[in-house]
């Protein structure tokens, strides 16, 4: 099974249900499936090759969805660009992965524009919200622009030949030395989860789940195919302001929604309508650890609601869930590993920890990604062969070694003990403080710096940049702080900036990230 054909299979069997609302907009499994192939067939016609890459720099809406089945039906490979990254993370992700063709709409375009002449693989750009585009400028002399319309009246076309160990999209994430990696998912990898969400959350196709999450996060992706799995509806929602969330999950009988842990910090502080108990089925969280305070107000707000807590990694998807009848018998777990999925505690060495030792957390399964896109290196760090493999076998088993320090029980639940690298976590996203600490210095205004994540009640982890003054200017965090706006999507923007004469150094002459860190636990939780 391929990643399209969660689609067009659910179209042959309920081809009236409604797929997608955006707003006043609904749109059934039927025409969804057929707007998809014609769109296909558009890409096919703009010059889409085999395994081609198309970015899709858009917000959340029916067509953004279109998009990504069309490209897989074509035989090419979507990559959702998130629409909250500016220009700067934008070059790195349509050079890196050489996009060949590119659908935005007229303000991103101009926004894109004084970057798109180094894009020298990008050869098409589409245009969602323009039905003519002859009067707009050329972005540059090797492109050409194309309304989405185009697309939908291209003749058929064959599209290309994939397996579901083919890739089917790249999904960018951020790494501990700067730039964001393109973790290859195969369709096999999508469809996999999608089965397995969808066997613990019982997903039925009276669901109606409310999509909040951007859909360049895998975990975002998924509210798109585990409810089109089972002919589920998905509203269509650009997150803006948390009470616009509960006032959507009243007025679109909301059954299912998934949430990090900033969100649900944040919902826990409204007051929930009693009508919404009566059918808000389930919520989910991943992204990091839900607050106990936090778990607790909501399950007083939601008393007839199912919470199920779990943790995952972009790398596979999704590792472990906690059952909500055992959130009382463990507290702090998260979870044992979830269906057609083995995972496991290990020491250095590759050998089983003990119930209660810590070690890394090791993922194997048909979810493990393909890697990172063209970067063997880094690959070779993540992407590991299973510990203890079968002796006899004669090419090794690939899994994902996560990174991140935990411990199992004697039952095999798992609970979260740390990371074992220097990667951020706010607003539920992972965030290398190398790709901020860059825009730091590049503003002129420090002379040293670094980013760490300081405990935050809402944000999970506030980001304080640590820095000295330049020579010769004034230390002023206003402007540094500015600076980052302009550069920076809003999520990886300093919440506090210190300047200091010196920074800590540890044995090995590095600033000491630990130390300040301790120093600053408090920063935010005394305000």
């Amino acid at each position: 099974m391929l990643f399209h054909h969660i689609l067009t299979q659910r179209a042959e069997l309920t081809p009236d249900a409604t797929a997608l609302v955006e707003k006043a907009q609904n749109i059934s499994y039927g025409s969804l499936a057929e707007n998809a192939e014609r769109v296909a067939n558009g890409l096919l016609h703009a010059g889409l090759k085999r395994h081609g890459r198309v970015g899709i720099y858009l917000p959340k809406s029916i067509r953004t969805v279109t998009a990504f089945f069309a490209t897989a039906q074509a035989g090419g490979v979507f990559v959702p660009i998130n629409p909250l990254l500016k220009v700067d993370q934008v070059r790195h992700i349509l050079c890196d992965c050489n996009i060949s063709i590119l659908i935005t709409s007229s303000d991103r375009l101009k926004m894109l524009t004084p970057i798109l002449e180094e894009s020298n693989d990008l050869r098409t750009i589409i245009l969602v919200d323009r039905e003519k585009v002859e009067e707009l400028s050329m972005p540059a002399s090797h492109q050409q622009l194309l309304p989405w319309q185009e697309l939908l009246e291209a003749s058929p076309t064959p599209p290309y030949r994939v397996i579901d160990t083919d890739m089917v999209t790249l999904l960018y994430t951020s790494g501990s030395t700067g730039k964001p990696k393109g973790v290859v998912i195969s369709h096999r990898n999508i469809v996999t989860g999608a089965y397995s969400v969808a066997e613990y959350l019982k997903v039925q196709a009276k669901d109606r789940i409310l999509s909040v999450l951007p859909l360049s996060f895998d975990y975002g992706l998924n509210q798109i195919t585990t409810p089109f799995l089972k002919g589920a509806t998905v509203v269509l929602m650009n997150y803006l302001f948390p009470k616009e969330v509960i006032n959507q999950l009243e007025r679109q009988q909301i059954t299912g929604l998934a949430g990090v842990p900033p969100l649900w910090t944040q919902l826990a502080q409204f007051t929930w309508p009693a009508e919404i108990t009566k059918h808000l089925r389930y919520i989910t969280n991943s992204g990091g650890a839900m607050p106990k305070t936090t778990l607790d107000t909501l399950r007083k707000a939601l008393p007839h609601t199912e919470i199920y807590l779990m943790y995952g990694l972009t790398e596979a998807f999704r590792s472990t869930w906690l059952p909500p009848d055992e959130i009382d018998l463990r507290p702090g777990s998260i979870g044992k590993a979830i269906p057609n999925a083995e995972v496991m505690v290990v020491r250095e060495d590759g050998t089983p920890c003990a119930p209660h030792e810590p070690g890394e957390l090791v993922h194997r399964g048909s979810l493990v990604a393909l890697g990172y896109w063209n970067n063997p290196e880094k690959t070779a760090r993540r992407f590991r062969p299973v510990p203890s493999q079968i002796n006899g076998l004669p090419l090794p088993e690939i899994a994902v070694w996560s990174g991140d320090t935990a411990y199992m029980d004697e039952d095999g639940y798992f609970y979260f003990v740390g990371r074992q690298d220097d990667m951020l976590k706010s607003s539920g996203y992972r965030i290398s403080p190398t790709e901020i600490e860059e825009v730091v210095y590049d503003s002129g205004l420090v002379g040293e710096a670094v980013a760490i994540g300081v405990p935050h009640p809402v944000l999970g982890q506030g980001i304080v940049v640590v820095a000295t003054p330049a020579k010769g200017i004034e230390p002023c965090p206003k402007s540094l702080v500015a600076v980052c706006k302009g550069k920076l999507p809003s999520y990886m923007v300093p919440a506090e900036v210190i300047y200091q004469a010196t920074l800590p150094r540890n044995a090995n002459g590095k600033i000491d990230r630990k130390k300040l860190a301790a120093e600053l636990e408090d920063l935010f939780l005394e305000t």
